[in-house]
């Protein structure tokens, strides 16, 4: 079954290319280990990390910097 709609739970991978960052980048935002921002929220399957796209667009707009 293929869909045009985007996936609702993304890998670390397809969120780096949304990001334009590295994959380990993207661990380190899950892990709050980047400054700044908050934790980025993430399902853990064993190993594997699974970001909701609704929760990444949520996190996005939550860590988006206040223009006055």
């Amino acid at each position: 079954m293929e869909s045009s709609e985007a996936p609702a739970v993304l890998t670390v991978a397809e969120v780096a290319l949304r990001l334009r960052c590295s994959k380990a980048h993207v661990c380190n935002a899950i892990n709050g280990k980047v400054r700044g921002v908050t934790p980025l929220p993430a399902i853990t399957m064993g190993r594997r990390k699974l970001i909701r796209l609704a929760a990444l667009l949520h996190w996005l707009d939550q860590n988006e910097p206040a223009t006055a």
